[in-house]
C-alpha cells in the first residue's frame, strides 16, 4: 500500500488539484456543477473552510482553501465532497466494465480519481502565484482566450472586488510551472 505524506499543518491554506476518473470531461456537466455546489455547502456547514480561489474545468479542478484554527482535515472534506457528488451524479458514473477490480472492491464510483494533489501555501507570494495559476488555467488549456471568459472560476469574484482588472491576463512565462496536474 502506498503511503502519502500529507501536511498536517493547521490553520493553513492549501492548493488542490482534483481530477475526474481517467480525466473524463464530465465535471462541467450541469448536474455535476449543481452537486458540487450542494456538497460543498453541506461540508462547509459541518466542517467550515474558506474557498479563496477556484476553477472547474471539464476533467479537473483546482482550488485554494483556508482552514480554520487548529484544523487540518482537508482530506476528510474532499472525501465527503467527492462521495456526495458521486451519489448525486450516479447517472453519470461509468459502469463496472471501465472500473478496475480494486475500484469495484472498494465500491468507488467512476467519477473521481482516487486521490488528489495538495500543496501547502508557504507565504503571500506563493498564495498569489497559485491564485493566478488557477485563474489562468482555462486559458492554458485552450478553453478560452481570456480568463474572464471562463464561467466556472473565482476570477469573476476577483474582478468584481477590483483585485484584478476585467482584461486580466498572465504572461505564460509568469505562471508557475508544474502543480501536479
Amino acid at each position: 500500500m502506498s503511503r502519502y505524506r500529507r501536511s498536517l499543518a493547521t490553520s493553513a491554506s492549501f492548493f488542490f488539484t482534483v481530477n475526474a476518473y481517467r480525466r473524463r470531461p464530465v465535471l462541467t456537466h450541469p448536474d455535476v456543477r449543481a452537486a458540487l455546489r450542494a456538497a460543498i455547502a453541506n461540508v462547509r456547514n459541518a466542517l467550515p473552510f474558506r474557498i479563496d480561489a477556484w476553477v472547474l474545468l471539464p476533467d479537473h479542478l483546482h482550488a485554494i482553501w483556508s482552514l480554520p484554527d487548529n484544523d487540518a482535515l482537508y482530506g476528510k472534506r474532499w472525501g465527503l465532497i467527492k462521495a456526495q457528488v458521486s451519489r448525486l451524479c450516479a447517472h453519470l458514473v461509468i459502469g463496472d466494465v471501465d472500473r478496475s477490480a480494486s475500484r469495484i472492491r472498494r465500491r468507488e464510483a467512476g467519477l473521481w480519481q482516487r486521490r488528489f494533489w495538495e500543496h501547502q501555501l508557504r507565504d503571500d507570494v506563493d498564495f498569489e502565484r497559485h491564485v493566478n495559476y488557477i485563474h489562468y488555467n482555462p486559458v492554458k488549456h485552450g478553453l478560452v482566450t481570456r480568463a474572464v471568459d471562463w464561467p466556472y472560476s473565482t476570477v469573476h469574484r476577483y474582478v468584481g472586488r477590483g483585485i484584478l482588472p476585467n482584461d486580466w491576463a498572465v504572461d505564460p512565462g509568469e505562471v508557475i510551472g508544474d502543480t501536479g496536474e
